[in-house]
């Protein structure tokens, strides 16, 4: 099962996709996928690798760390998981 940091890009993705006027497959076209993948992407059915997602951004004309901004790593670790910031005690 994928978890919400997946979902958040998959929403991320398709929102600035649809802002820039662009279909799945035009966007598929330069990423080197079909347009069932960038759905899959989009729903979250699919991870995005960190290959295809410096292609997305470039396609997409935006930077990477777009898909990124915002989120709080605390608040996407997975259940029952410290943050590695709690991890570490002072001396």
């Amino acid at each position: 099962m994928l978890d919400e940091v997946e979902r958040e890009m998959g929403r991320r993705l398709r929102w600035l996709r649809r802002a820039r006027g662009m279909t799945q497959d035009a966007l598929a076209d330069p990423c080197g996928v079909s347009f069932q993948q960038i759905q899959k992407y989009e729903t979250a059915t699919s991870r995005i690798s960190a290959a295809m997602l410096l292609r997305i951004a470039a396609a997409l004309h935006v930077d990477v760390r777009f898909f990124y901004e915002g989120m709080r790593e605390r608040s996407f670790a997975p259940a029952g998981q410290a943050h590695p910031r709690t991890l570490v005690r002072a001396s």
